[in-house]
């Protein structure tokens, strides 16, 4: 039995569903469950947070998720990318306050910048 895991709400998982549906893996109910056994062949669905998964798959709980690079990157487990699927593209803001003048990134320069992703 393979069991993917992937996430539990939010565009990644709807474009993993999408791709489950694709690929002609058909789930039972969705309804509030943790675990989904497919109908059609030997592969269990496992939802999460997204930020449970890359540990997930190197604690042997899953043996492959689907999660965006970036908590890939933040968790940088015992795991591989075995390919990127070029879907549930993430978008990188940054916010300044209203009264500010800003006409260009180079208003960044010299900055120091909060974030939660990796440097």
């Amino acid at each position: 039995m393979l069991r993917i895991a992937v996430q539990a709400k939010g565009r990644l998982h709807d474009d993993t569903m999408e791709l489950l549906e694709e690929a002609g893996i058909k789930l039972r109910s969705l309804k509030r469950t943790l675990l989904v056994q497919s109908t059609n062949f030997p592969v269990e669905v496992l939802f999460l947070r997204d930020d449970d998964i890359p540990q997930s798959v190197a604690n042997g709980v899953a043996d492959i998720g689907i999660v965006g690079e970036n908590e890939y990157a933040e968790k940088d487990q015992k795991t591989q990318i075995i390919k990127r699927l070029d879907f549930s593209k993430c978008r990188l803001s940054l916010a300044i306050p209203r009264d500010i003048e800003y006409n260009d990134l180079t208003w960044f320069n010299g900055k120091t910048i909060a974030t939660s992703y990796p440097v």
